[in-house]
């Protein structure tokens, strides 16, 4: 398995969206509209693949500015939940954002995610709301620079 960008419009694309329509959208009774893709040019695309170069996971980050993220839409395929794929995904947008410039990321976990994503360091922010028909928890992580003198400079003494 291989973490790996997807790039907007392309095949991995459209595995991606049918993986978060199928297993995010539907089961709400919600589709995407082509407004909603189209705006997804602008943002981030993640996944892992397969041997067989199958999308298992993915993910889509919205930039808010030149050093914050918000990841959103994060999904793992069902046969392959439960085995460390999606901490694998969460790691890799980690390391790839921190390489861009990215300090800070923020996310929207439903009530039921977010043992898995304190786990991971992220801590909730405030009071539980309304999203897309479900509770929902808005979690926040500062990402550690690749590089250890970056993180001095960033944060010196």
């Amino acid at each position: 398995m291989r973490f790996i960008e997807i790039a907007w419009r392309s095949d991995l694309y459209r595995q991606e969206v049918e993986l978060r329509d199928r297993l995010l959208r539907a089961p709400l009774g919600l589709a995407f509209d082509a407004d909603e893709l189209d705006a997804e040019q602008q943002q981030l695309h993640f996944g892992i693949i397969d041997e067989q170069s199958t999308l298992i996971a993915c993910v889509v980050v919205v930039p808010r500015g030149s050093t914050h993220a918000k990841i959103r839409q994060m999904v793992v395929d069902e046969p392959y939940q439960r085995q460390g794929i999606g901490a694998s995904l969460l790691r890799g947008t980690e390391t790839e954002l921190t390489h861009r410039g990215f300090q800070s990321i923020e996310l929207s976990a439903r009530d039921l995610a977010t043992g898995f994503y304190e786990k991971l360091g992220y801590r909730v922010e405030g009071e539980p709301f309304i999203e897309v028909r479900i509770p929902h928890f808005k979690m926040t992580k500062l990402l550690l620079p690749a590089d250890p003198n970056e993180a001095h400079r960033r944060n010196p003494r």
